[in-house]
């Protein structure tokens, strides 16, 4: 039996090569899904997360990526029988991920591997697809291979590592969920504030450097928080709100509490954020102002992001305010 390709690429992380490992995974991932896309919706403008600059300059990492591709994934996933692709149309399928976005039009968000040092840590991440058409979000697929089809306890600082689980939203009809293992989807929604039994806990990013935990603790105290967060890189995060777990998906820019100024990009919440409004919840910049993902590449019209119950999500944009207020004094 063969190796399973991100299995293979972990075995190697505790080697100690992990700038290979992000790569591969990302790479590989970014070409697979391009590739497919391209096949089906040709006319599609495609917004990715990576393209080849490293690989052009990098043999053996290029060697690395088309082997995952045409030979790990193609029989381990099903890609199609004997199916292999060239150097250039790997390459190519990458760089296809280059296009600006826009308020016109059809495009494809892909971050191929979001969440890349969870991956690393053999914790939480995951693969995210979203279809946009003129601005607006209308499909976003979220697969998180290391999450648990059960809810995680609350109290407990990193979500344990489960079998898998693929949520799909489409605007209009709702979210759904299913273990990686089965073909069945359960509908899952979101409750509008928690019941008295599971007091509210936020969903934060592991690491300070991608949101500000302090200024976060603090917006916690205001609404009474008393729950240690759910601490997890990528967009499982989302997956796990969407589902009733936490209650809160915090992040404040770090600029607040003395980091640099990040600018969000589209591909790390377009899925998440559908799922989070079709499940019933929802999802805005920490002002309140819905995101808008017709103005390019990035969130650039916003400034943070807050999603949550629909009577809880208004409390929090007011604890927000007042956090983010003492923090300027």
């Amino acid at each position: 039996m063969s190796v399973p390709p991100f299995t293979r690429l972990h075995k190697e992380a505790d080697l100690g090569v992990l700038s290979v490992l992000r790569a591969s995974a990302d790479l590989s991932a970014q070409a697979l899904i391009s590739l497919h896309l391209r096949s089906h919706f040709p006319s599609d403008l495609i917004i990715g997360e990576e393209d080849t600059s490293e690989l052009r300059s990098n043999s053996s990492l290029l060697d690395r990526v088309i082997g995952l591709v045409n030979d790990n994934f193609q029989v381990e996933e099903g890609w199609g029988k004997n199916q292999q692709w060239s150097q250039e149309e790997i390459l190519a399928a990458i760089d296809a991920g280059s296009a600006s976005g826009g308020s016109k039009g059809r495009y494809w968000t892909i971050d191929p591997v979001d969440g890349t040092s969870g991956f690393i840590r053999h914790q939480q991440y995951a693969v995210c697809l979203a279809l946009i058409i003129d601005g607006e979000v209308e499909l976003g697929i979220i697969g998180c291979p290391n999450l648990g089809a059960e809810p995680a306890k609350l109290g407990e600082e990193v979500i344990p590592n489960g079998q898998g689980v693929l949520m799909i939203a489409i605007k209009g009809e709702g979210s759904w969920s299913r273990p990686l293992s089965t073909p069945s989807y359960t509908r899952i929604s979101l409750p509008s504030s928690p019941s008295e039994p599971s007091p509210l806990t936020f969903l934060e990013s592991v690491e300070a450097g991608h949101s500000a935990h302090d200024i976060q603790a603090n917006i916690g105290r205001l609404l009474g928080v008393q729950r240690p967060s759910l601490r997890m890189d990528s967009q499982a995060k989302y997956a796990c709100l969407a589902r009733g777990e936490g209650g809160i998906y915090l992040r404040i820019p770090t600029k607040y509490s003395g980091g640099k100024d990040y600018i969000e990009r589209i591909w790390d919440h377009a899925s998440g954020c559908l799922l989070i409004h079709e499940s019933g919840g929802v999802c805005t910049d920490m002002h309140g102002k819905p995101l808008k993902f017709g103005v390019g590449r990035t969130l650039a019209e916003n400034e943070g992001i807050v999603a949550a119950g629909r009577d809880t999500h208004p409390k929090v944009i007011a604890a927000v305010k007042q956090a983010i207020e003492a923090a300027r004094r």
